[in-house]
């Protein structure tokens, strides 16, 4: 699902504000088209390459560990994170011009007082704040079986 929303969104952003539009939503929420070549949030620029190689790595270690997972929440947010390292890495692969996992990633949710973000983004840090809830949660009650 997140990764559907976000190649959707993506695909919108790109048709809709790839020629400098800028829409202002509400408050300071802006759409405006980011082309990201770094990690989340517009950090480690020139990264791309070495975080496209890790992000499956990472998808197969949060399967691994889910395997032990007990509640539905925690199954969700790994699948949020999950969906949100493949949207990703999907524009990584997709949108490369200089060579393989050199992509750059569509970014295009601007607050003007955070870095411009995507869908896959929101996915993978709402999944992982989640995550360690649920599985913190998990712990707590282990020995109520």
């Amino acid at each position: 699902m997140i990764v559907a929303l976000d190649q959707l969104t993506k695909w919108w952003a790109v048709d809709a504000l790839g020629d400098g539009r800028i829409i202002d939503v509400v408050w300071t929420l802006r759409l405006q088209l980011v082309r990201n070549p770094g990690a989340a949030f517009s950090s480690g620029v020139g990264l791309g390459p070495l975080i496209g190689l890790l992000a499956p790595v990472i998808v197969g270690t949060l399967l691994y560990m889910s395997r032990g997972y007990r509640s539905i929440g925690a199954f969700v947010a790994v699948g949020a994170v999950i969906g949100g390292a493949i949207g990703n890495l999907l524009d990584r692969i997709f949108r490369a011009e200089d060579g393989p996992l050199d992509g750059k990633v569509i970014d295009f949710i601007n607050f003007q007082w955070w870095p411009v973000f995507n869908i896959a983004d929101m996915g993978v840090v709402v999944g992982a704040a989640a995550m360690i809830w649920f599985v913190s949660r998990e712990g707590d009650h282990a020995g109520e079986r």
